[in-house]
Order: structure tokens, then C-alpha cells, then sequence
């Protein structure tokens, strides 16, 4: 998955102004207990990063 259709899902989501503030404040324990952007500069996949956000964030299925 690319980062830019990462991101847009994460906006259709979260909602353009919330996406980066959760991506950058809340820390998640599936993802090492890191945030979104520490997991994508370590290196995690944005595809894996996603997936972590649907489950822990009960992303309909629809919009996985």
C-alpha cells in the first residue's frame, strides 16, 4: 500500500484534521508501542499499520 492511499484512508476515517493528530498522539501497543508515524519511520508496512488501525479502532469492514 502506498503512503498516500494510507493517508487517505486514514482521512476518510478519522476525518482530514483528526488523522494526523491520532497518527502522531496515540500511542498503540499492537504497533510496539509506538504511534502510527514512529511505526511507519521504523519501517512497518502501511498496509500492517492499517490493519493494527481497523482492529484497534474497529474500522468497519467495508472501509478496510
Amino acid at each position: 500500500m502506498r503512503l498516500t492511499v494510507f493517508w487517505q484512508l486514514m482521512s476518510e476515517h478519522f476525518g482530514a484534521g483528526y488523522a494526523d493528530t491520532f497518527a502522531h498522539d496515540h500511542v498503540m501497543a499492537e504497533l510496539g508501542g509506538r504511534t502510527v508515524h514512529e511505526a511507519l519511520d521504523a519501517g512497518w508496512d502501511a498496509k500492517d499499520v492499517w490493519r493494527v488501525v481497523c482492529t484497534a479502532m474497529d474500522v468497519p469492514q467495508e472501509r478496510r
